[in-house]
């Protein structure tokens, strides 16, 4: 239980860090550079925690990793999007609902408060998209698709790493983050490609070194600005979306490791549920940090999915 309830800090902290990241740069470029950092902390964590490799430790590692990679990738995009406070819980009743539904293909039973679980969580899901109030903000379709895609994505991970072997230790965090790393590592050198390759064509590369159809970032000199010793602003900038990205990555990786070393004492929808509280965490974050307002629905739907999240864990 507390090894859950850690992980739902470390993942609604992380989450938020990568929903402002993600503001600033793309988020396929956020995905990349938190899986990069996490990547160096789960290698640090290796030495301490020591796994036995093997064809099925790396091989779930590895599908984890691929699913994990497209999941984060749309989570950050829509937090970018928000409001956070709507899609973040969005997301987290969707990635709690898949382990218990493949927990229930595979034989599982739930009680009576498992079942008033499941039966709150779906009407929260339609609470928390419900914005009846005109000035408040609104997920927009787009938002609130990528939020369910990526709820299944981070539902498919746990349920992923559920199989990977009791001694393995960190081996299989490491080869997901290796993928990870692979995937969206490799998106964004693509894109980049792509990008200096339209710079360079006919008709294309005159209007972006001229500054026009916005390839160029501006420099110093185009935007009249600069920092200390000449750094252009736009530099500066970017500098905390990149420190936002890199804490971002270190929280997601602490985060897979406690619902790990959980998952290895109690069972898939215990901590799946219980993670899936780190909503709370990215929602007061949101109200705190960014002044999001909640409507009475949404509050309410917030506390259905959080009591569906403890109905679950109990039954």
């Amino acid at each position: 239980m507390l090894l859950g309830l850690a992980a739902a800090v470390a993942y609604g902290s992380g989450d938020f860090l990568g929903g402002l990241a993600a503001r600033r740069l793309p988020p396929l470029r956020v995905t990349a550079i938190s899986a990069a950092s996490g990547l160096a902390l789960l290698l640090v964590l290796l030495v301490v925690v020591p796994g036995t490799p093997s064809g099925a430790a790396v091989g779930w590692g590895v599908a984890s990793g691929v699913a994990g990679a497209a999941a984060i990738a749309l989570l950050y995009a829509c937090l970018a999007i928000g409001p956070m406070s709507i899609l973040s819980p969005l997301t987290a009743v969707v990635s709690a609902i898949v382990p218990v539904g493949v927990g229930l293909l595979q034989g599982s039973r739930l009680g009576p408060a498992g079942w008033a679980g499941i039966a709150l969580a779906l009407v929260a899901v339609v609470l928390v998209g419900f914005v009846p109030d005109a000035s408040a903000p609104k997920p927009t379709a787009a938002g609130l698709l990528m939020a369910l895609a990526a709820g299944v994505g981070i539902g498919v991970v746990l349920v992923f790493l559920d199989q990977t072997p009791a001694d393995s230790g960190l081996v299989p965090l490491v080869a997901n983050r290796v993928t990870n790393v692979v995937l969206t590592g490799g998106a964004v050198a693509v894109l980049a490609l792509v990008a200096i390759s339209r710079r360079r064509s006919p008709g294309v590369g005159g209007a972006g070194r001229a500054g026009g159809a916005g390839h160029a970032l501006p420099t110093a000199h185009a935007s009249g600005t600069a920092g200390p010793a000449g750094v252009p602003s736009v530099a500066r900038g970017l500098a905390p979306a990149l420190r936002l990205a890199l804490l971002c990555g270190v929280a997601d990786a602490g985060a897979n490791v406690l619902i790990l070393l959980g998952l290895r004492l109690g069972d898939l929808t215990v901590m799946s549920v219980l993670t899936a509280l780190y909503s709370a965490v990215t929602v007061v974050l949101a109200a705190v940090v960014l002044r999001e307002r909640l409507t009475r629905s949404q509050v309410v739907g917030l506390v259905l999915a959080l009591a569906a999240a403890v109905l679950l864990a109990l039954d």
